[in-house]
């Protein structure tokens, strides 16, 4: 097959992360105008190598490469070859990440580059691979520079990642916002074994994520006897264990009840039943220079559960404090727990935030919606110079 259409990311997918939700969505706008496509992610377990469904093919780098740069450089030749036999007919590339970029850039390409930026490995890695040296991270940046000049648009989810990307010197009229989105649904039945009041964290488990200052504030509601803590977690049991050795270390480890690896409509399930969504993320450089774009936010919003969520820039672009649920510094237990008991404190208050925080994202973010601004950044890219320069 040839194909007029390629997304690559450096994401395995599928995967109970956001960051697979987000994907599914975005190369299925892109597959849709361009009648299929090739799809270029990250395998490995029990994920096939290869698939075909219909016009639209997936293929899945699994090479065991421990070392991070290395994988990244591997899957990066990887791609190369991939759009290889492609390149006579590829209309549109949409890259994620400069390692998917940087074979998509190349001279002499026919095609255009849509360089969606959900983060910068050069600030993100800094958080994740701490013993990166600083000159890796300055080779990085660069990396990140050179494709996102030589790519036709960038899309960012919100802006203040718009703003990150503006720093690195990409032009205003290059960047187009396409924010995160959430299906508005028939609220699910309740998970079987849901305790009768509980507050939940969806997400994965790194740092900026702040799950350690959610445990602190949930140590402070011991009070609350009746009130567990159930957290959705986007990862293996495995990578929980120095969370699961604070919440020992707290005291708060038998009123956590954990769940790994979710299929997405589960999740779904729990945030609906739950009393509030904690969004703890920390006040670091990742979020707060880099920005982020917090599904989970979007999501709780959506199941119309009001949120206790930090104050931070990127999360006011979704939510309002008062209206939707309460924000409070980052990195402070107290003030979380506080929220979160006051929330519970009032419950027809709390109930009338998720209430108007689903009408918000059935008004303004849904994915239908944020479908619609991709499809114009792709009608826009591919009409011809001319046109675009009138």
């Amino acid at each position: 097959m040839r194909h007029r259409a390629a997304y690559v990311a450096f994401d395995r997918f599928p995967s109970s992360k956001g960051s697979a939700v987000h994907i599914a969505q975005m190369a299925d706008e892109l597959f849709t105008r361009y009648e299929g496509g090739l799809l270029g992610v990250i395998g490995g377990g029990d994920l096939p190598r290869y698939q075909r469904e219909g016009p639209r093919e997936i293929a899945r780098f699994d090479a065991p490469i421990p070392n991070l740069i290395d994988r990244a450089e591997a899957f990066s030749g990887w791609v190369a070859d991939h759009l290889e036999p492609h390149l006579g007919t590829l209309e549109v590339c949409h890259v994620r990440d400069p390692w998917s970029a940087l074979p998509a850039v190349a001279d002499g390409r026919r095609h255009r580059v849509v360089y969606e930026v959900n983060g910068l490995p050069s600030i993100e890695m800094s958080h994740t691979w701490p013993w990166a040296a600083p000159r890796t991270l300055g080779k990085i940046r660069e990396l990140e520079r050179f494709c996102l000049e030589r790519s036709d648009v960038v899309v960012v989810p919100s802006r203040v990642i718009g703003e990150a990307v503006r720093g690195l010197g990409v032009p205003e009229g290059k960047i187009h916002l396409v924010p995160n989105g959430a299906e508005i649904r028939e609220r699910p039945e309740r998970p079987g074994d849901a305790p009768a009041r509980y507050v939940v964290y969806i997400g994965a488990l790194q740092p900026w994520q702040g799950l350690d200052v959610l445990l602190r504030a949930f140590a402070r509601l011991a009070d609350l006897d009746d009130l567990r803590l159930v957290i959705c977690a986007s990862v293996p049991e495995r990578r929980a264990r120095p969370v699961r050795r604070l919440a020992e270390r707290l005291g708060v480890h038998e009123r956590i009840d954990w769940r790994f690896t979710l299929p997405h409509h589960e999740v779904a399930a729990w945030l609906a039943h739950a009393e509030v969504s904690v969004a703890p993320l920390t006040g670091c450089a990742r979020n707060l220079d880099q920005g982020c774009a917090p599904l989970k936010v979007i999501e709780s919003m959506a199941a119309g559960v009001p949120v206790a969520a930090s104050d931070l820039p990127a999360v006011r672009e979704l939510m309002a404090d008062g209206e939707h649920g309460r924000l409070v510094p980052a990195d402070r237990p107290a003030e979380l727990a506080r929220a979160v008991r006051i929330l519970l404190e009032y419950p027809e208050e709390a109930a009338a935030m998720g209430r108007r925080g689903r009408r918000r994202i059935e008004d303004h973010l849904t994915w239908a919606r944020s479908r619609d601004r991709l499809a114009e950044v792709y009608r826009t890219v591919t009409r011809p110079i001319e046109e675009r320069g009138r």
